[in-house]
């Protein structure tokens, strides 16, 4: 898919209601995508779609934890355009436990690995025979942590997992045409950070990594970009 042939195509975002699934929206739409907005807060949702036009914008409140709304999403992005032709698995989020010590909140790590884990697996099995339809493209937001050794432990973990994930995604569905893409951040200047730590002083901005994600779908049908690991500059791990 390539840069001039984007147009009337549809590219569905979960977590898009801030952050780097807000900003891969706005990138879609401007190359002519119409977008499915996915998210659980229906009015940061719903201020987005007004600002990108209702005509090419969808909003769908939207819990990837839970099947039976993600079957809604699907479902609502057919009966609105007829088809997908890329997806970004993107929602997520960490709470920040740790293994040993600290606060014992057991309901945050089941929601984290829910969210994390089962939500973007769920994406990927819902969605999928969609994208064979038109030989569509899956993206999938894992992280620099996915890749090395973090303090910020169960959250590292479901990143692992999702490392796992689009490596499995892409062996079972080489066969069918479709592209697979695992996009892993550094620290960027999202909500995410709100209430953790950053690694380093520098941060990429939202748009950093939409142009990142714009970059894998806009290449040539025959090109795969697998991979996208990206830091900022001075970001040690």
């Amino acid at each position: 898919m390539t840069i001039h042939d984007m147009k009337g195509k549809v590219f569905l975002i979960t977590g898009a209601s801030t952050g780097i699934g807000e900003a891969t929206a706005r990138r879609a739409v401007d190359a002519g995508f119409n977008v499915v907005l996915a998210a659980r807060s229906t009015e940061k949702l719903e201020r987005l779609r007004a600002e990108l036009g209702p005509e090419r914008a969808l909003a769908v409140t939207c819990d990837v934890a839970d099947w039976q709304s993600q079957v809604n999403l699907v479902e609502q992005t057919l009966n609105r355009f007829g088809r997908i032709d890329v997806v970004f698995a993107n929602a997520g989020f960490s709470k920040g436990s740790t293994f040993y010590g600290g606060d014992d909140k057991p309901e945050e790590w089941r929601e984290m690995v829910m969210v994390n884990v089962y939500g973007a697996a769920a994406t990927a099995r819902l969605t999928l025979p969609e994208l064979v339809k038109n030989g569509g493209h899956f993206l999938i937001t894992g992280s620099v942590v996915g890749r090395v050794t973090s303090i910020r432990n169960l959250y590292s973990a479901t990143k692992w997992a999702v490392t796992g994930m689009a490596q499995a995604i892409r062996n079972e569905m080489a066969a069918t045409g479709i592209r697979v893409t695992l996009v892993e951040p550094g620290v960027v200047d999202t909500p995410f950070w709100d209430n953790l730590q950053k690694p380093c002083t520098a941060e990429l901005q939202p748009d950093d990594i939409a142009r990142a994600v714009m970059y894998a779908v806009s290449q040539p049908a025959h090109v795969d970009v697998n991979e996208i690991l990206i830091r900022p500059t001075g970001q040690p791990h």
